[in-house]
Protein backbone atom coordinates (compact mmCIF):
# COMPACT_ATOMS: atom_id res chain seq x y z
CA UNK A 1 0.00 0.00 0.00
CA UNK A 2 1.04 3.55 -0.66
CA UNK A 3 1.61 6.04 2.15
CA UNK A 4 1.38 9.84 2.05
CA UNK A 5 5.21 9.93 2.10
CA UNK A 6 5.67 7.55 -0.84
CA UNK A 7 5.74 8.95 -4.37
CA UNK A 8 2.62 8.13 -6.32
CA UNK A 9 1.57 8.84 -9.88
CA UNK A 10 -1.73 8.13 -11.59
CA UNK A 11 0.27 7.55 -14.77
CA UNK A 12 1.73 4.33 -13.34
CA UNK A 13 -1.69 2.78 -12.79
CA UNK A 14 -3.65 4.55 -15.53
CA UNK A 15 -4.22 1.54 -17.78
CA UNK A 16 -5.12 -1.12 -15.14
CA UNK A 17 -7.10 1.36 -13.05
CA UNK A 18 -9.04 3.37 -15.61
CA UNK A 19 -8.82 1.32 -18.81
CA UNK A 20 -11.53 -1.18 -17.82
CA UNK A 21 -13.80 1.68 -16.71
CA UNK A 22 -13.59 3.51 -20.04
CA UNK A 23 -14.27 0.29 -21.96
CA UNK A 24 -17.12 -0.63 -19.63
CA UNK A 25 -18.62 2.81 -20.28
CA UNK A 26 -18.27 2.30 -24.05
CA UNK A 27 -20.03 -1.06 -23.76
CA UNK A 28 -22.92 0.32 -21.76
CA UNK A 29 -23.20 3.46 -23.87
CA UNK A 30 -23.32 1.41 -27.08
CA UNK A 31 -26.27 -0.78 -26.09
CA UNK A 32 -28.47 1.48 -23.97
CA UNK A 33 -29.95 3.40 -26.93
CA UNK A 34 -30.82 0.20 -28.84
CA UNK A 35 -32.17 -2.26 -26.25
CA UNK A 36 -35.71 -0.93 -26.57
CA UNK A 37 -35.42 -0.94 -30.36
CA UNK A 38 -34.24 -4.55 -30.29
CA UNK A 39 -37.25 -5.46 -28.17
CA UNK A 40 -39.59 -3.75 -30.62
CA UNK A 41 -37.99 -5.69 -33.49
CA UNK A 42 -38.92 -8.87 -31.59
CA UNK A 43 -42.57 -7.69 -31.48
CA UNK A 44 -42.51 -6.59 -27.84
CA UNK A 45 -45.03 -3.92 -26.88
CA UNK A 46 -43.90 -0.42 -25.94
CA UNK A 47 -44.54 -1.18 -22.25
CA UNK A 48 -42.64 -4.47 -22.45
CA UNK A 49 -39.75 -2.77 -24.25
CA UNK A 50 -39.50 -0.24 -21.42
CA UNK A 51 -39.50 -3.06 -18.86
CA UNK A 52 -36.70 -4.88 -20.72
CA UNK A 53 -34.57 -1.72 -20.62
CA UNK A 54 -35.28 -1.42 -16.88
CA UNK A 55 -33.98 -4.96 -16.33
CA UNK A 56 -30.40 -3.64 -16.49
CA UNK A 57 -31.03 -1.61 -13.33
CA UNK A 58 -33.07 -4.40 -11.72
CA UNK A 59 -30.32 -6.95 -12.41
CA UNK A 60 -27.78 -4.62 -10.80
CA UNK A 61 -30.03 -3.93 -7.81
CA UNK A 62 -30.64 -7.56 -6.89
CA UNK A 63 -27.01 -8.55 -7.45
CA UNK A 64 -25.25 -6.10 -5.14
CA UNK A 65 -25.06 -8.45 -2.14
CA UNK A 66 -24.05 -11.53 -4.20
CA UNK A 67 -21.49 -9.31 -5.95
CA UNK A 68 -20.00 -8.37 -2.58
CA UNK A 69 -19.78 -12.03 -1.52
CA UNK A 70 -18.19 -13.02 -4.84
CA UNK A 71 -15.65 -10.19 -4.77
CA UNK A 72 -14.80 -10.90 -1.13
CA UNK A 73 -14.21 -14.59 -1.89
CA UNK A 74 -12.37 -14.46 -5.21
CA UNK A 75 -10.76 -11.00 -5.16
CA UNK A 76 -11.29 -7.89 -7.25
CA UNK A 77 -9.36 -8.94 -10.37
CA UNK A 78 -11.04 -12.32 -10.69
CA UNK A 79 -14.44 -10.77 -10.03
CA UNK A 80 -13.91 -8.22 -12.81
CA UNK A 81 -12.79 -10.90 -15.25
CA UNK A 82 -15.79 -13.05 -14.34
CA UNK A 83 -18.13 -10.08 -14.78
CA UNK A 84 -16.63 -9.35 -18.21
CA UNK A 85 -17.14 -12.99 -19.28
CA UNK A 86 -20.74 -13.00 -18.04
CA UNK A 87 -21.41 -9.70 -19.82
CA UNK A 88 -19.99 -11.02 -23.12
CA UNK A 89 -22.15 -14.16 -22.90
CA UNK A 90 -25.21 -12.05 -22.11
CA UNK A 91 -24.50 -9.75 -25.06
CA UNK A 92 -24.18 -12.77 -27.36
CA UNK A 93 -27.56 -13.97 -26.08
CA UNK A 94 -29.03 -10.57 -26.97
CA UNK A 95 -27.63 -10.91 -30.51
CA UNK A 96 -29.06 -14.40 -31.14
CA UNK A 97 -32.34 -13.82 -29.26
CA UNK A 98 -35.31 -14.78 -31.40
CA UNK A 99 -37.88 -13.89 -28.76
CA UNK A 100 -38.30 -10.92 -26.44
CA UNK A 101 -38.00 -13.09 -23.33
CA UNK A 102 -34.52 -14.25 -24.43
CA UNK A 103 -33.51 -10.62 -24.92
CA UNK A 104 -34.88 -9.87 -21.44
CA UNK A 105 -32.74 -12.63 -19.90
CA UNK A 106 -29.66 -11.31 -21.65
CA UNK A 107 -30.30 -7.75 -20.50
CA UNK A 108 -30.91 -8.92 -16.91
CA UNK A 109 -27.56 -10.74 -16.89
CA UNK A 110 -25.86 -7.61 -18.24
CA UNK A 111 -27.19 -5.79 -15.18
CA UNK A 112 -25.92 -8.55 -12.88
CA UNK A 113 -22.48 -8.40 -14.46
CA UNK A 114 -22.50 -4.63 -14.09
CA UNK A 115 -23.02 -4.91 -10.34
CA UNK A 116 -20.07 -7.29 -9.92
CA UNK A 117 -17.81 -5.25 -12.19
CA UNK A 118 -18.57 -1.93 -10.51
CA UNK A 119 -18.13 -3.22 -6.97
CA UNK A 120 -14.87 -4.98 -7.79
CA UNK A 121 -13.59 -1.91 -9.69
CA UNK A 122 -14.28 0.36 -6.71
CA UNK A 123 -12.66 -2.02 -4.23
CA UNK A 124 -9.60 -2.41 -6.48
CA UNK A 125 -9.18 1.35 -6.72
CA UNK A 126 -9.32 1.74 -2.95
CA UNK A 127 -6.30 -0.58 -2.70
CA UNK A 128 -4.46 0.81 -5.72
CA UNK A 129 -4.51 4.48 -4.67
CA UNK A 130 -3.27 6.06 -1.40
CA UNK A 131 -6.01 7.37 0.86
CA UNK A 132 -4.95 10.99 0.47
CA UNK A 133 -5.75 10.79 -3.28
CA UNK A 134 -8.87 8.65 -2.95
CA UNK A 135 -11.48 11.23 -3.94
CA UNK A 136 -9.78 12.33 -7.15
CA UNK A 137 -9.12 8.67 -8.05
CA UNK A 138 -12.76 7.65 -7.59
CA UNK A 139 -14.00 10.84 -9.26
CA UNK A 140 -11.75 10.05 -12.21
CA UNK A 141 -13.04 6.47 -12.20
CA UNK A 142 -16.62 7.73 -12.48
CA UNK A 143 -15.59 10.37 -15.01
CA UNK A 144 -13.87 7.87 -17.29
CA UNK A 145 -17.00 5.73 -17.29
CA UNK A 146 -19.02 8.78 -18.33
CA UNK A 147 -16.56 9.51 -21.12
CA UNK A 148 -16.88 5.93 -22.29
CA UNK A 149 -20.67 6.12 -22.12
CA UNK A 150 -20.49 9.31 -24.22
CA UNK A 151 -18.32 7.60 -26.87
CA UNK A 152 -20.27 4.33 -26.89
CA UNK A 153 -23.39 5.48 -28.79
CA UNK A 154 -21.25 7.00 -31.56
CA UNK A 155 -19.20 3.82 -31.92
CA UNK A 156 -22.37 1.75 -31.92
CA UNK A 157 -24.03 4.01 -34.49
CA UNK A 158 -21.08 3.59 -36.86
CA UNK A 159 -21.42 -0.20 -36.92
CA UNK A 160 -25.23 -0.13 -36.89
CA UNK A 161 -24.99 1.72 -40.20
CA UNK A 162 -23.41 -1.39 -41.77
CA UNK A 163 -24.97 -4.40 -40.01
CA UNK A 164 -28.07 -3.13 -38.21
CA UNK A 165 -28.87 -3.04 -34.47
CA UNK A 166 -26.57 -5.98 -33.77
CA UNK A 167 -23.64 -3.67 -34.47
CA UNK A 168 -24.13 -1.97 -31.11
CA UNK A 169 -23.91 -5.29 -29.28
CA UNK A 170 -20.73 -6.27 -31.15
CA UNK A 171 -19.13 -2.96 -30.14
CA UNK A 172 -20.14 -3.72 -26.54
CA UNK A 173 -18.65 -7.23 -26.77
CA UNK A 174 -15.31 -5.96 -28.07
CA UNK A 175 -15.19 -3.31 -25.31
CA UNK A 176 -15.99 -5.84 -22.57
CA UNK A 177 -13.38 -8.29 -23.86
CA UNK A 178 -10.86 -5.45 -23.68
CA UNK A 179 -11.95 -4.58 -20.13
CA UNK A 180 -11.65 -8.22 -19.06
CA UNK A 181 -8.18 -8.60 -20.58
CA UNK A 182 -6.89 -5.47 -18.86
CA UNK A 183 -8.33 -6.67 -15.53
CA UNK A 184 -6.78 -10.12 -16.03
CA UNK A 185 -3.29 -8.65 -16.54
CA UNK A 186 -3.62 -5.98 -13.83
CA UNK A 187 -1.43 -6.41 -10.73
CA UNK A 188 -3.01 -7.69 -7.51
CA UNK A 189 -3.39 -5.26 -4.63
CA UNK A 190 -3.08 -6.18 -0.98
CA UNK A 191 -6.15 -5.24 1.12
CA UNK A 192 -5.62 -2.28 3.52
CA UNK A 193 -3.99 -3.20 6.79
CA UNK A 194 -2.65 -6.51 5.41
CA UNK A 195 0.41 -7.28 3.29
CA UNK A 196 0.33 -9.70 0.41
CA UNK A 197 1.18 -13.18 1.71
CA UNK A 198 -0.37 -12.71 5.18
CA UNK A 199 -2.95 -15.24 6.27
CA UNK A 200 -6.49 -14.24 5.18
CA UNK A 201 -8.79 -12.98 7.91
CA UNK A 202 -12.25 -14.50 8.56
CA UNK A 203 -14.90 -12.82 6.43
CA UNK A 204 -17.65 -11.03 8.41
CA UNK A 205 -21.25 -11.75 7.51
CA UNK A 206 -23.37 -9.26 5.59
CA UNK A 207 -25.91 -9.02 8.42
CA UNK A 208 -23.17 -8.33 10.96
CA UNK A 209 -21.81 -5.52 8.79
CA UNK A 210 -25.31 -4.09 8.35
CA UNK A 211 -25.94 -4.10 12.09
CA UNK A 212 -22.58 -2.72 13.17
CA UNK A 213 -22.78 0.14 10.64
CA UNK A 214 -26.52 0.76 10.84
CA UNK A 215 -26.04 4.39 11.93
CA UNK A 216 -23.99 5.14 8.82
CA UNK A 217 -26.57 3.53 6.53
CA UNK A 218 -29.45 5.38 8.22
CA UNK A 219 -27.75 8.80 8.13
CA UNK A 220 -25.31 9.17 5.25
CA UNK A 221 -27.20 6.38 3.49
CA UNK A 222 -30.29 8.61 3.41
CA UNK A 223 -28.27 11.30 1.64
CA UNK A 224 -27.03 8.71 -0.86
CA UNK A 225 -30.59 7.57 -1.59
CA UNK A 226 -31.73 11.17 -2.18
CA UNK A 227 -28.79 12.23 -4.33
CA UNK A 228 -28.98 9.01 -6.38
CA UNK A 229 -32.68 9.63 -6.99
CA UNK A 230 -31.93 13.17 -8.19
CA UNK A 231 -29.12 12.03 -10.48
CA UNK A 232 -31.21 9.31 -12.12
CA UNK A 233 -34.23 11.56 -12.61
CA UNK A 234 -32.24 14.32 -14.32
CA UNK A 235 -31.87 12.18 -17.46
CA UNK A 236 -35.66 12.05 -17.75
CA UNK A 237 -36.38 15.62 -16.67
CA UNK A 238 -34.45 17.41 -19.43
CA UNK A 239 -36.17 15.74 -22.43
CA UNK A 240 -39.60 15.82 -20.74
CA UNK A 241 -39.39 19.52 -19.91
CA UNK A 242 -38.01 20.33 -23.35
CA UNK A 243 -41.05 18.61 -24.83
CA UNK A 244 -43.25 20.53 -22.37
CA UNK A 245 -41.80 23.78 -23.75
CA UNK A 246 -42.46 22.63 -27.32
CA UNK A 247 -38.82 22.23 -28.39
CA UNK A 248 -37.99 20.10 -31.41
CA UNK A 249 -35.87 16.93 -30.95
CA UNK A 250 -32.72 18.45 -32.45
CA UNK A 251 -32.78 21.37 -30.01
CA UNK A 252 -33.40 18.97 -27.14
CA UNK A 253 -30.44 16.83 -28.20
CA UNK A 254 -28.22 19.89 -28.42
CA UNK A 255 -29.12 20.99 -24.90
CA UNK A 256 -28.60 17.45 -23.62
CA UNK A 257 -25.18 17.37 -25.29
CA UNK A 258 -24.15 20.69 -23.72
CA UNK A 259 -25.20 19.43 -20.30
CA UNK A 260 -23.20 16.23 -20.83
CA UNK A 261 -20.14 18.22 -21.89
CA UNK A 262 -20.22 20.27 -18.67
CA UNK A 263 -20.86 17.08 -16.70
CA UNK A 264 -17.70 15.42 -18.07
CA UNK A 265 -15.40 18.42 -17.70
CA UNK A 266 -15.35 18.97 -13.94
CA UNK A 267 -14.89 15.54 -12.32
CA UNK A 268 -11.13 15.84 -11.65
CA UNK A 269 -11.17 19.35 -10.10
CA UNK A 270 -14.02 18.21 -7.87
CA UNK A 271 -12.06 15.16 -6.71
CA UNK A 272 -9.00 17.30 -6.05
CA UNK A 273 -11.07 19.70 -3.95
CA UNK A 274 -12.47 16.80 -1.91
CA UNK A 275 -8.98 15.48 -1.21
CA UNK A 276 -7.58 18.88 -0.25
CA UNK A 277 -10.48 20.49 1.64
CA UNK A 278 -12.83 17.67 2.60
CA UNK A 279 -15.86 15.83 1.27
CA UNK A 280 -18.38 18.44 2.41
CA UNK A 281 -16.86 21.01 0.06
CA UNK A 282 -18.23 19.04 -2.88
CA UNK A 283 -21.06 16.87 -1.53
CA UNK A 284 -23.09 19.77 -0.15
CA UNK A 285 -22.67 22.21 -3.10
CA UNK A 286 -23.34 19.50 -5.70
CA UNK A 287 -26.61 18.48 -4.04
CA UNK A 288 -27.59 22.14 -3.62
CA UNK A 289 -26.84 22.95 -7.27
CA UNK A 290 -28.89 20.00 -8.53
CA UNK A 291 -31.77 20.81 -6.19
CA UNK A 292 -31.87 24.49 -7.13
CA UNK A 293 -31.48 23.69 -10.84
CA UNK A 294 -34.39 21.22 -10.81
CA UNK A 295 -36.61 23.73 -9.03
CA UNK A 296 -35.49 26.30 -11.62
CA UNK A 297 -36.44 23.93 -14.44
CA UNK A 298 -39.91 23.51 -12.95
CA UNK A 299 -40.32 27.31 -13.08
CA UNK A 300 -38.79 27.86 -16.53
CA UNK A 301 -41.02 28.98 -19.38
CA UNK A 302 -38.52 29.89 -22.12
CA UNK A 303 -35.60 28.18 -23.83
CA UNK A 304 -32.87 30.51 -22.54
CA UNK A 305 -33.71 30.09 -18.86
CA UNK A 306 -34.23 26.36 -19.34
CA UNK A 307 -30.81 26.08 -20.98
CA UNK A 308 -29.13 27.97 -18.13
CA UNK A 309 -30.66 25.90 -15.32
CA UNK A 310 -30.02 22.68 -17.27
CA UNK A 311 -26.34 23.59 -17.52
CA UNK A 312 -26.37 24.31 -13.78
CA UNK A 313 -27.82 20.82 -13.30
CA UNK A 314 -24.99 19.39 -15.39
CA UNK A 315 -22.43 21.26 -13.29
CA UNK A 316 -23.93 19.94 -10.05
CA UNK A 317 -23.98 16.38 -11.36
CA UNK A 318 -20.47 16.71 -12.78
CA UNK A 319 -18.85 17.79 -9.53
CA UNK A 320 -20.68 14.98 -7.73
CA UNK A 321 -18.85 12.45 -9.92
CA UNK A 322 -17.55 9.67 -7.68
CA UNK A 323 -19.12 11.10 -4.52
CA UNK A 324 -21.12 7.94 -3.76
CA UNK A 325 -18.05 5.73 -4.17
CA UNK A 326 -15.84 8.10 -2.19
CA UNK A 327 -18.19 8.33 0.79
CA UNK A 328 -18.62 4.57 0.71
CA UNK A 329 -14.85 4.05 0.67
CA UNK A 330 -14.39 6.49 3.57
CA UNK A 331 -17.08 4.78 5.66
CA UNK A 332 -16.09 1.18 4.90
CA UNK A 333 -14.19 -0.83 7.54
CA UNK A 334 -10.92 -2.52 6.63
CA UNK A 335 -12.31 -5.94 7.49
CA UNK A 336 -15.55 -6.60 5.67
CA UNK A 337 -14.99 -3.78 3.20
CA UNK A 338 -16.49 -5.52 0.17
CA UNK A 339 -19.53 -6.59 2.21
CA UNK A 340 -20.01 -2.99 3.35
CA UNK A 341 -19.64 -1.68 -0.21
CA UNK A 342 -22.19 -4.22 -1.43
CA UNK A 343 -24.76 -2.82 0.99
CA UNK A 344 -23.69 0.72 0.08
CA UNK A 345 -24.27 0.02 -3.61
CA UNK A 346 -27.65 -1.50 -2.77
CA UNK A 347 -28.62 1.72 -0.97
CA UNK A 348 -27.45 3.79 -3.96
CA UNK A 349 -29.31 1.59 -6.46
CA UNK A 350 -32.51 1.92 -4.42
CA UNK A 351 -32.24 5.68 -4.84
CA UNK A 352 -31.44 5.35 -8.54
CA UNK A 353 -34.56 3.22 -9.06
CA UNK A 354 -36.67 5.50 -6.86
CA UNK A 355 -36.02 8.74 -8.78
CA UNK A 356 -37.87 7.98 -12.05
CA UNK A 357 -40.66 6.23 -10.11
CA UNK A 358 -41.31 9.29 -7.94
CA UNK A 359 -41.10 11.54 -10.99
CA UNK A 360 -43.66 9.44 -12.88
CA UNK A 361 -45.99 9.06 -9.90
CA UNK A 362 -46.16 12.77 -9.05
CA UNK A 363 -46.56 13.65 -12.73
CA UNK A 364 -49.47 11.23 -13.07
CA UNK A 365 -51.20 12.44 -9.92
CA UNK A 366 -50.50 16.20 -10.06
CA UNK A 367 -48.27 17.69 -12.78
CA UNK A 368 -44.83 17.49 -14.36
CA UNK A 369 -43.85 20.85 -12.81
CA UNK A 370 -44.53 19.62 -9.27
CA UNK A 371 -42.75 16.34 -10.02
CA UNK A 372 -39.59 18.16 -11.15
CA UNK A 373 -39.77 20.49 -8.13
CA UNK A 374 -40.15 17.42 -5.87
CA UNK A 375 -36.91 16.02 -7.23
CA UNK A 376 -35.36 19.44 -6.56
CA UNK A 377 -36.51 19.13 -2.94
CA UNK A 378 -34.77 15.74 -2.81
CA UNK A 379 -31.56 17.50 -3.80
CA UNK A 380 -31.94 20.10 -1.05
CA UNK A 381 -32.68 17.28 1.41
CA UNK A 382 -29.49 15.48 0.36
CA UNK A 383 -27.50 18.68 0.94
CA UNK A 384 -28.97 18.98 4.43
CA UNK A 385 -28.08 15.36 5.25
CA UNK A 386 -24.51 15.79 4.02
CA UNK A 387 -24.12 19.05 5.97
CA UNK A 388 -25.37 17.37 9.14
CA UNK A 389 -23.61 14.00 9.03
CA UNK A 390 -20.52 14.30 6.86
CA UNK A 391 -17.45 14.65 9.11
CA UNK A 392 -15.64 17.97 9.02
CA UNK A 393 -12.30 16.17 9.30
CA UNK A 394 -10.46 14.61 6.37
CA UNK A 395 -11.18 10.86 6.31
CA UNK A 396 -8.25 10.25 3.98
CA UNK A 397 -5.81 11.82 6.46
CA UNK A 398 -7.19 10.22 9.61
CA UNK A 399 -7.17 6.77 7.97
CA UNK A 400 -3.68 7.33 6.61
Amino acid sequence: MQTPDAPFSFRKIAVPAFGPSILYGVSNGAILPVVALSARELDASVAMSGLIVALIGIGSLVSNIPAALMTSRYGERHAMVGAAVLSVLALLLCIVAGHAWLLAIGVFFIGMASSVFMLARQSYMIDAVPAYMRARALSTLAGTMRIGAFVGPFAGAALIHFIGLQGAYWIAIVAMIGAGLIAYHAPDMAPPGRRAGDAPQPKPRILDIARSHSKTFLTLGLGIVLVSAVRSSRQVVIPLWADHLGMNPSTTSLIYGLVAAIDMSVFYPAGTLMDRRGRRWVAVPSALLMGVALIGISLSSNIVFFLLVSMLLGLGNGISSGIVMTLGADSAPNEGRTEFLGIWRLVSDVGTSLGPVVLSAVTAVVSLALAVATMGAFGLGAAAVFWRWLPRSMPSRTKS
